[in-house]
């Protein structure tokens, strides 16, 4: 299983993927997708806007003098629970995301959890004591998932193959915004001697949700969601009108389409029943389980909360106590995430996925050795009186070199990768437990991290050490490669050659019969009625 190659296919013709790389046209001068590409970023993209925000913010606002003597000085367990309350909301909700998501689409799912988020946060910003803080935060936990599994879900099907895998690793990207424009605001509001210095932070975790829901429907449903709902010509549209605008571009929409329908009715016909029992009926549902509950657990479990959450009590244990000094390492860190996570997106059409994740890991782990040295050096320099500056200055060496390590694979690579291996049918379904098995991971890690750093020092770094090893070996052994197809060129690699034979078949005939027919009459496998320039499509996937 690791070492699948990607060819998933067996002796039949990858034909959309083929079509795709014939296109020469770059997708700046196709107006309908330039717009939509425009489209997708304050909508899809800028879900993630939210969790950067809410784990920059938090982090930030520990420091602040004014929400520490607000809340009294949280500590251990308390302080555990204010930053993990904000995943508890989200597991929470969890088992509600596939259904809002197949009874509602794409859209209205991002608009649902929009409003939940803003709800959470306006109670944030007005909260009159710590409980009631902790219940906000959960309430805006309780929303993002929805946005998430549906805004990653909408880029991959929506997104023209070619451009695809860039714009769902970009996806993630906007967390780093996120994390930026938190820490600025919290930057900002640092001098602020009153309450309103942690209450406007707060407030302004609104933002990013009124972006979503000012946006939303400015963009088309999933085509594929459309056809399972019966209304195969509102699919048939979205696709001619931005997929269509190639040299062949009547040609690819049709093959395009007849493979969404054949794919799908497949999908129904031998691994989906529209249930959550489906993720255990079949070997191959069985292996996205594991990988999809791995890699959730690996987002979180890799060392990552304790710099996105904690990165205020790391300092203080190697002498860095200042301020100021902390909140300009937080903007700075943010910064250089995120020009980590761009430049790593920008590369996934050119390095292979499995390559990408073995990089990330092994990299990670070499970045957690060291950094574990330098932290027990400068610890045992400031416990015995005598600074270590230059292990002072590895340890925030190792913490920004952190960045470029993690963004390799579990940043830029998460959603490209959910979205490759799940079918549509399960999409919603695999997304939602990926993060489920993440959510759980980061409440655990907010949980325990500070009390973990509080009993033991740098020696709790070396729990993450002996994890990271694990996730070495289970990258290698597990994970299969999925570049160069589409999504339902990917459909049934665990299923056998068979059904994906069956699927590539369907656009295969479109292409062939269209390059056989020299009349240019025939060159959709769906029946039409040519009525003032429009076409009607017939067939529907029951």
């Amino acid at each position: 299983m690791g070492g699948a190659g990607g060819d998933f296919g067996g002796g039949s013709d990858p034909v959309i993927s083929r079509l795709t790389k014939e296109d020469p046209i770059p997708w700046y001068k196709k107006p309908n997708l330039r717009f939509l590409y425009f489209m997708l970023f304050p909508t899809c993209m800028g879900i993630e806007l939210t969790s950067g925000f809410d784990s920059q913010m938090i982090n930030a606002l520990q420091i602040l003098e004014s929400w520490i003597l607000y809340f009294d000085d949280p500590q251990g367990a308390l302080k555990g629970i204010i930053s993990a309350a904000y995943s508890l909301g989200a597991i929470l909700s969890l088992p509600l995301v596939p259904i809002i998501n197949d009874r509602f689409g794409r859209r209205w799912s991002i608009a649902l959890g929009s409003i939940t988020m803003i709800v959470g946060a306006l109670i944030q910003g007005f909260s009159q004591h710590v409980g009631m803080y902790i219940v906000a935060r959960m309430i805006l936990g309780f929303g993002i998932p929805t946005c998430i599994v549906s805004g990653s879900s909408l880029i991959g099907e929506l997104a023209y193959p070619k451009e695809r895998p860039v714009l769902t690793s970009l996806f993630n990207v906007s967390y780093f915004v996120g994390q930026i424009v938190a820490a600025a605001i919290v930057f900002g509001t640092n001098n602020i001697a009153s309450n309103w210095g942690w209450r406007i932070p707060s407030l302004l975790q609104v933002c990013p949700s009124l972006l979503q829901l000012a946006f939303v429907f400015f963009i088309p449903e999933s085509p594929r969601w459309l056809i399972t709902k019966d209304r195969s010509q509102e699919a048939h549209d979205i696709l001619k009108k931005y997929h269509g605008e190639m040299e062949r571009g009547e040609e690819f929409v049709a093959a395009e389409f007849a493979q969404m329908q054949a794919v799908i009715r497949l999908e129904y016909e031998t691994v989906s029943k529209s249930s959550w029992m489906d993720l255990f009926r079949t070997s191959g549902m069985r292996k996205r389980l594991l990988i999809s509950s791995m890699l959730g657990l690996f987002t979180q479990w890799s060392g990552n909360t304790l710099i996105s959450y904690f990165l205020g009590d790391l300092l203080k244990m190697i002498g860095y106590t200042e301020s100021t000094f902390i909140q300009k390492i937080n903007v700075s860190i943010a910064c250089w995430s995120l020009i980590c996570g761009v430049t790593v997106s920008l590369l996934v059409t050119r390095i292979r996925r499995r390559v990408m994740y073995m990089a990330c890991t092994i990299s990670l782990l070499l970045c957690y050795i060291a950094w574990t040295i330098s932290m027990e050096r400068a610890m045992t320099g400031k416990k015995i009186g005598k600074p270590n500056n230059g292990a002072n200055i590895a340890t925030l060496f190792f913490i920004y070199m952190y960045s470029p390590c993690y963004n390799m694979g579990y940043n830029a690579l998460t959603y490209t990768y959910m979205v490759e291996i799940w079918p549509y049918a399960e999409r919603s379904r695999g997304i939602a437990v990926f993060q489920l098995f993440g959510r759980l991971a980061g409440f655990f890690t907010t949980f325990v991290n500070p009390i973990g750093l509080k009993n033991v020092g740098w020696k709790y770094l070396i729990s993450y050490c002996c994890w990271l090893a694990f996730e070495v070996c289970f990258v290698y052994f597990m994970f299969p490669e999925t570049m160069g197809r589409t999504l339902e060129e990917l459909t049934f690699m665990f299923e056998g050659e068979d059904l994906q034979r069956q699927a590539n078949a369907a656009a295969e005939k479109v292409v062939n019969h269209a390059e056989h027919d020299t009349t240019g009459l025939g060159r959709r496998s769906t029946s039409e009625n040519k009525l003032g320039g429009s076409s009607e499509v017939k067939e529907h996937v029951p």
